[in-house]
């Protein structure tokens, strides 16, 4: 049993982490970022000077 919480405790403070897999996670927010920016940016764009609008002129 020490054995196993021994290996446990050494894997966890492993940091090498799963590199490959946060470069993946990264490249795929990147993308729907860009996506997203492609097809909606004209109107989130128009939807963000609003809101700054209301915050410096009140509702």
């Amino acid at each position: 049993m020490r054995d196993v919480a021994r290996r446990t405790v050494a894997r966890l403070d492993d940091e090498s982490g799963d590199v490959p897999g946060w470069v993946l996670i990264t490249l795929m927010t990147a993308a729907l970022v860009t996506g997203l920016w492609t097809v909606a940016g004209e109107r989130l764009t128009s939807m963000f000077e609003q809101a700054l609008d209301d915050v410096a002129n009140g509702p």
